[in-house]
């Protein structure tokens, strides 16, 4: 099994937050349902290039916070995750993207009100995009 994750060695999130964050998104987002079975850590490493240590501690991170679970002899799994919860991680995870996107934005110079602008515009790309534009 193929993940849809990717990992920037240019970002200063160190990579395994990288990989928790995104399969935190995967399975609150619905695309990885409960008893979805994960890639082992070696195959994950190996698709990301990166090290077996790194995905291990990601692995370890989604499991201390009772989104996996792994199971001796037979892999690693997504587990069914509270309605209240998940609604909960899904807002953070969306925040936190805005808060780095603003972060780079100040860095760049921009305004408050020149993101806001830039913002706009992305969501009425989304719609026009969805709406066949």
């Amino acid at each position: 099994m193929k993940l849809p994750i990717h990992v920037s060695q240019e970002s200063r999130e160190p990579i395994y937050h990288q990989i928790e964050t995104q399969i935190k998104a995967l399975i609150v987002g619905g695309h990885l349902p409960a008893g979805s079975p994960l890639p082992s850590i070696r195959m994950l490493a190996s698709h990301l290039s990166c090290s077996v240590i790194t995905t291990r501690r990601a692995y370890q991170n989604l499991e201390a916070q009772g989104f996996i679970k792994t199971i001796q002899g037979k892999g690693t799994f997504v587990i069914q995750i509270e309605a209240g919860r998940q609604k909960e991680t899904k807002r953070k995870v969306v925040y936190d993207a805005f808060q780095k996107a603003m972060e780079q934005g100040k860095q760049v110079g921009c305004t408050a009100e020149e993101m806001q602008h830039i913002f706009e515009e992305v969501l009425k790309h989304d719609d026009d995009e969805k709406n066949g534009g």
